[in-house]
C-alpha cells in the first residue's frame, strides 16, 4: 500500500481537533460526521468503502460495506480531497471528550486494531476493515471489544481515546483490562477473555463479569472514560420521564424527590 502523505496538528486539550494539510490531489478518509471545518479549496463526496483497493469492483464494496455494518458504523466513508492549486486544511473532531492518537501505521507493523468507535480518520490508501477476535469466548462475554476494527497500511491514521490516554508497552507478561478501557493494540498482541475473579468478586465486586487479558509483544492504548461508560452515569442521573430534577444534591433535592414518592 502507498498511502497519501498527509502533515497534520491535533488542536486543544481534552476536546481535541486534528487539522491535516492537503497537497493538491491528497485524500484523506473519515467517518461520516467527524468533519469540523475545511478550507474553499477542499471537497468531500460520501463513497462505499474507504478507497484503498479502487479496483475492488462493486461486490468487494458491498461485502465492505455489509461488514461496516456489523461494527455499527455508516455504510459510507467521506473522502476529503484538496481540488485547490496550494495547500488546504481539512479538520475532524473527537465525538467525546478526550484525546486524539495519532499513529503511522508503517511504525505500527502496518497494522492497528481498535475498538470500533475509534477510528476518526486516515490517509487514503488506508485500509479500514474489521478484525474478530480469534476466541468464542471473547464473543460471547467480551461486549464492546468481540468486533474490532482493523485499519492496515503504511500511512497516517487517527484514533479517539475517552478521557486520559493511558500507553502501555507489553514485553511479554500478560494486562487485564475492563473491555471498553482498550481501545486498541499493535504487534503480536493476543487478546482473550477471562473470568473476573471468583463467583463472589464476580457477583458483587463492581468490575462485571469478565475482562480482557491482552498478552505479548507491542503497544497498547487504554482510555480512563469509555463511552458506554460516560453514557451509564448520564443515564443513571438523568431526569425521569415526564419530570426534572430540581435541587440536586440538596435538602430541597430530597424532599422534592419525597413528594414525588422518589
Amino acid at each position: 500500500m502507498n498511502s497519501h502523505e498527509v502533515d497534520y496538528e491535533i488542536i486543544g486539550n481534552d476536546l481535541q481537533i486534528v487539522e491535516i494539510e492537503l497537497d493538491p490531489g491528497e485524500t484523506v478518509v473519515a467517518e461520516a460526521g467527524a468533519m469540523n471545518y475545511m478550507e474553499e479549496g477542499i471537497t468531500f463526496e460520501a463513497k462505499m468503502g474507504d478507497g484503498s483497493s479502487p479496483n475492488e469492483g462493486i461486490m468487494g464494496k458491498l461485502l465492505s460495506a455489509g461488514k461496516r455494518v456489523l461494527t455499527g458504523e455508516s455504510v459510507f466513508m467521506t473522502h476529503f480531497t484538496n481540488r485547490g492549486a496550494g495547500k488546504q486544511c481539512v479538520s475532524f473532531s473527537a465525538p467525546y471528550p478526550g484525546q486524539i492518537i495519532p499513529l503511522n501505521l508503517s511504525e505500527c507493523g502496518g497494522r492497528f486494531l481498535c475498538q470500533k468507535d475509534a477510528f476518526l480518520c486516515a490517509a487514503k490508501g488506508t485500509r479500514v476493515s474489521i478484525a474478530f477476535t480469534k476466541r468464542l469466548g471473547a464473543g460471547f462475554f467480551g461486549g464492546e471489544g468481540f468486533i474490532l476494527q482493523k485499519l492496515e497500511g503504511d500511512g497516517l491514521a487517527f484514533v479517539h481515546a475517552g478521557g486520559t490516554l493511558v500507553r502501555k508497552e507489553l514485553t511479554g507478561e500478560s494486562l487485564r483490562v475492563d473491555t471498553g478501557c482498550i481501545v486498541g493494540f499493535s504487534g503480536d498482541i493476543d487478546y482473550s477473555i477471562e473470568r473476573a475473579g471468583n463467583m463472589k468478586s464476580m457477583l458483587l465486586g463492581g468490575e462485571g463479569l469478565f475482562l480482557a487479558t491482552l498478552r505479548g509483544t507491542g503497544t497498547v492504548y487504554l482510555q480512563s472514560l469509555p463511552f458506554s461508560r460516560l453514557c451509564d452515569r448520564i443515564l443513571a442521573h438523568a431526569p425521569s420521564a415526564g419530570g426534572s430534577r430540581k435541587g440536586e444534591g440538596s435538602v430541597l433535592g430530597v424532599v422534592g424527590d419525597l413528594i414525588g414518592g422518589k
